[in-house]
């Protein structure tokens, strides 16, 4: 037999394959049918409701404000005061009456014997050259704070103007004076890089400024948000286990103070101790100008939405309390300090720390 007979036969075979079954559809034996439900008719209630408008209602959340109708936080001027007149005169007095009294020292101690009185006039040399020092370093702290605050009135100047070519060129001067404030902190090599390779390119003030910002202040923004949380994290903790209310108060007092100079110094302030003072009460001052604007931070209304926790335990609503002043604080203290008003970036709010110092203050599960 052929290959060709083979092949025939297996054509003419009959198939030995079952037959595929059409689908259909069959009943399975107990399957109740589901009523659907009937959609009830609209109602109204009359007895048990009282509507409460948008205004009254204290949970409802309130618009944020726009960045731009935030004021710049720029410094208080310090002009002629009789306050600071006085005070001149008699720091000059006092100086007249110390350099007499030194010298009535000096010529006592050379009457009894030379080497008494060469040795006071060392020990008065050493004295005098030391508060030189210090007055020099806290005269070039207030230096580098007022080099840091005249870039954002040159900002603003900058903005309103109507010449683009003088824009253009103003701005690249002030980015120019910002990298080399900044030139310290390792974290804006990579934005310094960026901008110098943008230097043959047109592009006009507002948006050369906006990269700049950009550029320059987000790894120093991402670490003031950092600084900001953990003080509030600090806060939160220890006010809320500490016993006396004059510790809480110190603690915070302290824990300001120190979030203050960080902030100063990673936007490349560096105060000396005169300037912190000065940052202090400008940071007060800037805080109480904002209070009205920026309604969607409200304090009272992120407290009244935590009022449960704070009936649960006191102590943890006075810590979530304090913890979210420092933070509101801390956001004052960034909008003084940072050289850039927030533009091209986005202002902190309390919201982006609110969770995490609530999560902080509250009491761990025994496992």
């Amino acid at each position: 037999m052929t290959s060709s007979d083979d092949r025939n036969n297996r054509q003419t075979a009959p198939s030995s394959e079952t037959p595929r079954r059409r689908p259909s559809a069959y009943t399975v034996e107990g399957e109740r049918d589901t009523p659907l439900a009937v959609s009830r008719p609209p109602r109204s209630f009359d007895d048990g409701f009282t509507a409460t408008a948008d205004a009254d209602d204290p949970f409802l959340g309130v618009a944020e404000a726009d960045p731009a109708d935030v004021p710049v936080a720029l410094p208080r001027r310090h002009g002629f005061s009789f306050g600071k007149l006085a005070a001149g005169a008699f720091g000059v007095f006092a100086s007249f009456a110390f350099g007499l009294w030194a010298d009535s020292v000096i010529r006592d101690l050379f009457s009894r014997s030379d080497w008494l009185g060469y040795t006071a006039i060392g020990i008065l040399s050493v004295a005098l050259a030391a508060l030189a020092i210090v007055v020099l370093r806290e005269v070039l702290g207030l230096i580098r704070i007022g080099a840091v605050q005249s870039l954002k009135a040159d900002v603003v100047a900058i903005e309103t103007g109507t010449d683009s070519a003088t824009g253009a060129k103003s701005a690249r001067a002030l980015v120019a004076r910002l990298t080399t404030i900044l030139s310290h902190r390792a974290e804006t090599a990579r934005g310094r890089a960026a901008l110098d390779a943008t230097k043959g390119e047109i592009i006009d003030g507002p948006h050369y400024l906006g990269l700049a910002e950009r550029e320059l202040m987000t790894p120093l923004d991402r670490e003031a948000r950092l600084l900001i949380l953990a003080a509030s994290k600090r806060v939160s903790v220890v006010t809320a286990i500490s016993p006396r209310a004059v510790v809480d108060l110190a603690y915070v007092l302290f824990e300001v103070s120190r979030l203050v100079r960080a902030m100063a110094e990673l936007y490349g302030g560096r105060p000396g101790t005169l300037g912190m003072f000065r940052l202090l009460r400008d940071v007060v001052a800037h805080l109480a100008v904002t209070g009205s604007i920026a309604v969607g931070d409200s304090i009272a209304q992120q407290v009244l939405g935590h009022g449960l926790a704070a009936r649960l335990s006191t102590r943890l609503g006075e810590g979530v309390i304090n913890g979210l002043l420092t933070a509101r604080i801390g956001i004052a203290a960034m909008d003084l300090c940072r050289p850039l008003p927030f533009r091209a970036l986005k202002r902190p709010g309390i919201g982006d720390f609110m969770g995490d110092i609530v999560a902080t203050s509250k009491p761990k599960d025994p496992v």
